[in-house]
């Protein structure tokens, strides 16, 4: 009876996370992988430049931007670091270095949830083809856990922060 009433096939919308400690959980996974990256320097090097999102943030033109605008930055970016740290499963990496890897790419489709639970727009590709203004290249491996890092600090937390769920019924 009990199987009847809760519909099995249903499933229930996500509920919002608002709480940052949750980004701060995946920054400080971030900085420990970029602190591996730097602790290992010869086994990690990789002679590859790796495409990376821009993490400089003005903040008079991120506040001129309206919340779709600013959705599609971040999930832009996390689309683009995505991109790069995937790349490095292509690599024969030390088991350190893969679980580092293995963990950013699960990390980053967890935020990817949390921005769907605070019902952020899904990244929606540009077709116009304009996106390298907004990526810049990296050639280490720690840079690109940098940038990983500065991009979690600056862009996601702003929208995190700002997401307008997490400010309905506050005066």
């Amino acid at each position: 009876m009990v199987l009847e009433w809760t519909c099995p096939g249903l499933s229930s919308p996500l509920r919002p996370i608002c709480d940052l400690r949750v980004l701060d959980h995946y920054i400080k996974e971030a900085w420990d992988a970029e602190a591996a990256m730097r602790a290992c320097k010869d086994d990690c090097s990789i002679a590859t430049n790796f495409t990376v999102p821009l993490t400089r943030v003005d903040f008079d033109v991120w506040d001129a931007m309206n919340i779709e605008e600013q959705a599609q930055e971040v999930q832009s970016g996390l689309h683009v670091l995505n991109e790069a740290i995937s790349s490095l499963q292509a690599f024969n990496q030390t088991d350190v270095i893969q679980s580092h890897v293995d963990a950013s790419i699960r990390n980053i489709v967890s935020i990817r949830q949390v921005l769907r639970s605070l019902s952020i727009p899904e990244y929606v590709p540009s077709s116009s083809g304009g996106e390298d203004k907004e990526t810049q290249k990296v050639s280490s491996i720690s840079e690109l856990f940098q940038v990983h890092i500065n991009f979690l600090r600056g862009k996601v937390r702003l929208l995190l922060a700002n997401a307008p769920v997490c400010h309905q019924g506050v005066s």
